[in-house]
């Protein structure tokens, strides 16, 4: 198959933004190099089309944004499947009689073909500047060459992900849903954030450059925040297709879990007030780790949601019949109509924020509760909205 008869072309721009890393990657470009513009373009025959876009030097490129594709560079990248690496385009036998810089006024350029795992052409990552710079080495085009890498790995694992979900809807054994989804999830999304966060960590060691640094941690923090959107949905392939969430419990004094959560959340919302309230003396048997996870999503929810100038509250109770959690927040109350569907996967509410997840969150929550034989409860009025996990306090097995 041609990388063109893939579909439009306004999907892959979408395709390329939803890749969180790749942002980071613009910018760790530009840092390195000194250039002052970084793209990642889609390139087929007929046309060239911005992606995703960093522009310090107001060249005027915005993603969705487009050139002629025969005046490009990358329109020859495209039929030859080379990367062009250019340090001083008058100094350069090869390009100095070129069009392309005279007409779009640039001195340095470099180019690296994104090549899809079969084999077809998707795009560039490229960047240009109208300063002369220092490309030819090593360290650049190997970390050009591993960033497009990257980039091809997310644009097919997505592809696999969105072809195995089609085919899915259609199956009628729930055993062979679940292991092509969760064999999707598990390896073909998680393979590629082990090359982002190891070529990240690779470029921290080589580039003492405090700013590069700061670049490579948000690297970081996106690959984090995209495993963690992994697990959510491997939670609900299990959830909805495996039995229902799975439990490793043990007697577990709770405070210190629910408090490390806490602080972990907080350290994310430094300005954000929150206030704790544990009644927690003895022992609960649970899924620790399952009870922390309850209580993340919930926070989150909390934080994203509730008002940024009031306190979000915690309790936590635990007697000989039962264990209790909540969390409490100001803000605008959840209508009825949402309320009831708080706790469906894939629901999302209105959003302050574009980066909100998949809507799994509470729902998670809800299957955790469900699985330690409580229920997840909802309330929201003007004066507070309110999220609560009520459980009957179980032994553990004596032997």
């Amino acid at each position: 198959m041609s990388s063109d008869s893939r579909g439009d072309t306004g999907h892959d721009v979408q395709a390329i933004q939803r890749i969180d890393a790749v942002p980071s990657i613009l910018e760790i470009v530009c840092r390195t190099t000194g250039m002052g513009f970084a793209a990642v373009a889609r390139v087929t025959e007929e046309r060239w089309i911005a992606c995703a876009v960093k522009d310090d030097i107001q060249f005027g490129l915005k993603p969705g944004g487009e050139l002629k594709v025969e005046t490009t560079i990358c329109h020859e990248i495209r039929q030859f499947g080379t990367p062009v690496i250019i340090d001083h385009v008058t100094q350069d036998r090869a390009f100095c009689g070129h069009p392309t810089p005279a007409m779009y006024g640039f001195q340095s350029y470099i180019s690296v073909p994104i090549v899809r795992a079969d084999g077809s052409f998707f795009g560039t990552l490229c960047a240009i500047d109208p300063r002369p710079a220092v490309l030819r080495t090593p360290g650049t085009i190997a970390m050009f060459k591993l960033f497009a890498e990257l980039i091809a790995s997310q644009l097919d694992a997505a592809d696999r992900l969105a072809t195995s979900e089609a085919s899915l809807v259609g199956m009628n054994r729930e055993s062979d849903f679940r292991e092509q989804f969760i064999a999707v999830l598990g390896h073909d999304l998680r393979n590629p954030l082990a090359s982002i966060q190891a070529g990240a960590d690779l470029l921290a060691k080589r580039m003492p450059d405090p700013g590069a640094s700061d670049i490579l941690k948000l690297m970081r923090s996106s690959a984090v925040r995209m495993s963690a959107l992994i697990d959510d949905v491997l939670d609900f392939a299990r959830g909805r297709l495996g039995g229902g969430l799975a439990l490793s419990r043990s007697d577990t004094l709770l405070d210190p879990v629910l408090s490390q959560i806490v602080a972990e959340l907080q350290a994310t919302a430094p300005d954000r007030a929150i206030e704790c309230d544990f009644s927690l003396p003895e022992s609960v048997y649970c899924d620790a780790s399952r009870i922390g996870q309850l209580l993340s999503n919930l926070l989150a929810n909390a934080l994203t949601h509730g008002s940024a100038t009031s306190p979000i509250r915690v309790y936590a109770r635990s007697d000989e019949n039962a264990f209790e959690l909540s969390v409490h927040n100001a803000g605008v109350p959840i209508p009825p109509s949402t309320l009831e569907k708080l706790f469906q996967p894939f629901f999302r509410g209105a959003a302050k924020s574009s980066r909100q997840g998949l809507g799994l969150g509470l729902y998670i929550a809800s299957e955790v509760a469900r699985a330690h034989g409580g229920t997840l409860q909802a309330t929201s009025s003007s004066e507070e909205t309110s999220f609560g996990l009520r459980s009957r306090t179980e032994r553990s097995p004596s032997f």
